[in-house]
């Protein structure tokens, strides 16, 4: 068989496109193959009529290797002249409209950008760290235009930070399937109230759960958009316990300070004891736990209130759950340790999200969960230079997209 149709059914190359020419350069390691296209059978691609050749433009593209070498495929692309529409650029059926790559190759860089950083790509295919991020965009492009707008029942919301300095985004996660539906900058009002505008009226009456944290920008926005929120929102036992965990290290460190002074070193390195689940510790662990838990130490009041919190999320009745929760309260108000105090006020605040959570039995876990995903896609791009990059990626790897392009 002749070398330009073996090529030619390697690529797939159709009438009116033939090979016309085919260089191979041994020093460089590059095979160039030259399409050409007859002319007599052009067609406006708008409209599908003949049309005459208005000029022509080269352009490359390149295509996957050919054994070590790479391949490059090149055409002199024709502009032609319809009566309708004028002058009119055709397609060619290898590659997108603005891409430098065919539609095979776009493939395979996706693949491997679902196992790897932009970086490590561009680094082992010979190409600039720009050209692979814009394969990434266009597939991320692709994947939102051809995904239908989805009705969710219940969804988890939360801020994730894509540096330091306190830069955010939010994200809004469906509890279903743990896809991210929504990316907006910052944690402010208008960064959820952009999604709840995407989505319309009809699919707003169907949510039967929001899952977030107790940040008042989200209660607000979402008290203003969803109907019932008051008893849709749900706050979970993850955040209380962050809260009521970020107690006792404020009470700990107090009193290890009045401790110290006095000569007495009982609670030097015991931070991470306080923090962690005796049920995980080892051995040795658990039995220098147990000497300073069961003491009367202060900090060892406000882990016990702590605790005794992390055992109220079985109920089924929000009278009874209410009831439980304000006799916790009233306890964690008489420890008078002001960071328990503090702590018990805010969760008192949120009650009704908190019993929301424990009646509908719903968590934010979802959420939590997408959020250690995301750093450590952060982690392995080694950071992000701007919002737009680190939303893109996040998209790229967690919204279950069809990146694809058609080939």
């Amino acid at each position: 068989m002749h070398e330009t149709e073996t090529f030619e059914k390697l690529l797939n190359v159709r009438k009116p496109w033939f090979i016309s020419d085919i260089d191979i350069d041994q020093k460089e390691l590059v095979v160039t193959l030259t399409l050409d296209i007859d002319i007599s059978v052009c067609k406006c691609p708008q409209c599908g009529k003949k049309a005459k050749i208005y000029d022509k433009r080269h352009r490359t593209w390149r295509h996957l290797d050919t054994m070590e070498f790479k391949t490059v495929i090149a055409a002199d692309i024709p502009r032609v002249q319809c009566p309708v529409h004028g002058v009119v650029q055709l397609e060619v059926p290898w590659a997108e409209a603005l891409s430098r790559y065919t539609l095979k190759f776009e493939t395979l860089i996706i693949d491997w950008l679902q196992e790897t950083s932009v970086s490590a790509v561009a680094r082992n295919f010979d190409m600039s760290w720009n050209a692979v991020d814009g394969i990434m965009k266009r597939a991320v492009e692709r994947g939102l235009n051809r995904r239908k707008i989805k009705d969710p029942k219940n969804i988890s919301v939360n801020e994730t930070a894509f540096q330091r300095r306190h830069e955010y985004v939010t994200v809004v996660t469906d509890q279903s399937n743990g896809e991210v539906l929504f990316i907006a900058d910052d944690r402010k009002k208008e960064s959820l109230e952009q999604y709840y505008k995407s989505i319309g009226s009809e699919a707003l009456k169907g949510i039967e759960s929001v899952s977030m944290d107790m940040w008042p920008a989200y209660i607000n926005v979402t008290k203003a958009y969803v109907p019932d929120a008051e008893n849709k929102i749900c706050f979970d036992k993850f955040h209380c316990a962050q809260y009521l965990g970020n107690a006792v290290d404020k009470v700990r460190r107090e009193e290890n300070k009045e401790l110290t002074k006095n000569g007495n070193d009982i609670l030097i390195g015991s931070r991470y004891l306080w923090l962690r689940n005796p049920e995980n510790m080892d051995k040795i662990a658990n039995k220098a736990f147990k000497e300073i838990r069961d003491s009367s130490l202060k900090t060892a009041t406000a882990w016990a209130v702590k605790e005794h919190a992390m055992c109220l999320w079985h109920y089924s009745s929000r009278t009874w759950a209410n009831k439980q929760w304000m006799n916790w309260y009233n306890w964690a108000m008489e420890t008078a340790l002001t960071p328990v105090q503090q702590a018990a006020t805010t969760i008192k605040n949120n009650l009704w999200g908190i019993i929301n959570a424990i009646v509908i039995k719903k968590t934010n876990a979802h959420a939590e969960s997408m959020n250690s995903r995301i750093q450590s896609i952060k982690t392995k791009a080694r950071g992000f230079r701007n919002r737009d990059r680190f939303k893109m990626a996040v998209y790229f790897h967690c919204a279950k997209l069809d990146l694809y392009p058609n080939i």
